[in-house]
């Protein structure tokens, strides 16, 4: 069994990835670190860790775990990352991994060097309903993709000391949710954006609000999110012989259950598959850690991946603070 340390107490890790590592066919919770000893023994009591440290560095100095999960704020993700790779351990980082495209690549060096496996967890890649989409997208079920349509949005406004509300913990809507749609439409496609356009609001120096347009030559991807509406989320995929609608395409089961609905050109016949069963977090893991051993499993998202996908944010951030609806090269 794969022996995964939790590098802090964040409440994705709580409420998400470590049931799903406790729930996994090939890992074990090991280890948890936080800077506060009691937090970590506490969880680590909860889920069954044998192992509880005081600080980040112990656990990583530690020969009692093989890799880590890191979901610490974003600011602090790379550095930790690094960190842990040096230390010899595989990686699995929470999104957004980094807050522009070159800050990954002291980490794309220090995987090599060391030898181990870093992949930034987009766990919607790992969902059987994005597998779905991609399949009929790419098997001609809607003809020539024209358009993807989405949206992201919820509200903290209330929560002025939440993170995404902070710059400088990275904070913001883009880093926190604009990743969604860029990656489920180029994991779909296979295809990356050329061209963005966009609108961007922002709040005491972080974004709040944005509407995207992404060139991608062949079809547009159009997208808004926002920390500042009523929380919404939709993904549409429209070709000229018929369009799909993804049902709860980035939190799959917190709103409702995931779907996949393909609709014909008259918009008069649709076709649903259904995915209730569905745990993207327990496959992410999984995946992971046959990765790590050399085994048949889903592809795990590479640092490649998170260099195109930050390429496509920052030329959002980029056209957004020109506010002239301009392009922007990614």
């Amino acid at each position: 069994m794969f022996r995964w340390g939790i590098l802090s107490t964040a409440k994705i890790g709580r409420d998400h990835v470590i049931p799903a590592i406790a729930e996994s066919e090939n890992g074990v919770v090991a280890a948890i670190a936080s800077r506060d000893l009691d937090k970590a023994q506490a969880l680590a009591g909860r889920f069954g860790a044998p192992h509880a440290f005081g600080s980040y560095e112990a656990m990583l100095e530690s020969d009692a775990i093989d890799g880590v999960y890191i979901p610490l704020v974003t600011s602090e993700h790379v550095r930790w990352a690094v960190a842990a790779a040096e230390a010899g351990k595989h990686v699995l980082v929470e999104k957004p991994l980094a807050l522009n495209a070159a800050d990954i690549e002291p980490l794309v060096e220090a995987e090599a060097k060391a030898g181990v496996l870093v992949s930034e967890a987009f766990m919607v890649t790992y969902h059987p309903q994005w597998e779905k989409v991609r399949d009929l997208v790419r098997g001609g079920a809607i003809g020539t993709l024209m358009h993807v349509q989405g949206a992201f949005t919820y509200n903290n406004g209330d929560q002025p000391d939440n993170m995404r509300n902070l710059a400088e913990l990275g904070g913001g809507a883009l880093p926190d949710i604009g990743v969604y749609p860029t990656v489920t439409t180029r994991f779909v496609t296979g295809h990356e954006p050329q061209r963005v356009s966009a609108c961007v609001r922002f709040e005491n120096g972080v974004d709040v609000y944005s509407s995207v347009r992404n060139d991608f030559g062949g079809f547009e991807l159009s997208y808004y999110l926002s920390m500042r509406m009523a929380a919404r989320q939709i993904m549409v995929f429209h070709g000229d012989a018929g369009f799909i609608e993804v049902a709860e395409p980035f939190n799959a089961g917190l709103y409702g259950d995931p779907a996949v609905t393909l609709w014909d050109k008259g918009h008069k016949r649709g076709e649903t598959f259904r995915f209730g069963g569905a745990k993207h977090y327990r496959e992410m893991v999984e995946a992971f850690v046959k990765h790590v051993r050399g085994k048949p499993g889903k592809p795990v998202f590479r640092l490649a991946d998170s260099i195109a996908n930050q390429r496509a944010i920052d030329a959002v951030f980029r056209a957004g603070r020109r506010n002239d609806g301009g392009w922007e090269t990614v």
